[in-house]
């Protein structure tokens, strides 16, 4: 049974699946089943071949938990319900276009998975110019193999990430006290300036103050000294005018009169 997806994708698997019924048999070489790791799990990569020797690369993913079969091809739609054939019977599953265009990636359903552990020959009609294909042989133990490998590389992935992540939120911690330390210092720095500031202006103001009430004192000692002056010299005048017989010279002559 086929699923109907959007107009352009179901029109795009229907063409694919056509070609597939009307491909010839191709020649089957074995699967190297070589388990290497991916970022976040493991892969192994297939070679199908055609019937001219045109060798088409795929590859098996897993993360412990997902089965995906990636490849690249031009022109790929959104999304897709391709068929891959397992000793000849049809298995569709839905494939994904990856942010990368001209790769796509099929999330292999558990019916397929299994088909993939027991069968012999695994056939891709619309891969390439030709049908392709290769033989099973080991997938049982390689398919096993890839899960496990595929969990083991998601968890040392994961553990990667949180301590990553854990790194990140220690430096992030330690830039923000830092920052937090950085800003009470400056702030105490512009506190202990301003106060700074403030203790001279008001000593700057205390010293014009004493200034101003030295001068102040100064001229009341200097205005007091000159009415004393002016109070004795009344008084001597006063006491040269009334003592009899005190001799009093004769006032100067005016400005500008000569004794001949």
């Amino acid at each position: 049974m086929i699923r109907i997806l959007p107009t352009a994708a179901a029109a795009t698997a229907a063409v694919l699946a056509g070609s597939a019924l009307a491909a010839p048999p191709t020649p089957l070489p074995s699967i190297a089943w070589v388990i290497s790791p991916a970022d976040g799990g493991c892969r192994t990569d297939l070679e199908l071949t055609g019937r001219s020797g045109a060798v088409s690369p795929v590859q098996l993913v897993s993360d412990g938990e997902r089965l995906t079969l990636r490849f690249a091809r031009d022109s790929l739609p959104e999304q897709a319900f391709l068929a891959l054939r397992i000793d000849q019977k049809r298995y569709s599953n839905l494939m994904t276009r990856t942010a990368d265009p001209a790769v796509g990636e099929i999330a292999i359903s558990p019916e397929t998975e299994a088909a993939l552990r027991k069968g012999s020959t695994l056939d891709i009609a619309w891969l390439g110019l030709e049908p392709v294909g290769a033989s099973l042989a080991g997938s049982e133990q390689g398919v096993t193999d890839l899960r496990v490998c595929g969990a083991q590389a998601a968890a040392r992935h994961r553990a990667q990430k949180e301590v990553q992540a854990a790194e990140q939120r220690r430096a992030a911690e330690e830039s923000h006290r830092k920052a937090l330390a950085d800003a009470e210092l400056q702030a105490a720095r512009a506190q202990a300036a301003a106060a700074e500031a403030e203790a001279r202006r008001l000593a700057d103001e205390a010293e014009e103050r004493r200034a101003l009430e030295d001068a102040r004192r100064q001229q009341a000692a200097y205005a007091a000294q000159r009415q004393a002056f002016e109070e004795a010299e009344q008084r001597r005048r006063a006491w040269e005018y009334e003592e009899p017989g005190y001799y009093r010279p004769a006032p100067p002559p005016p400005y500008g009169w000569r004794r001949y």
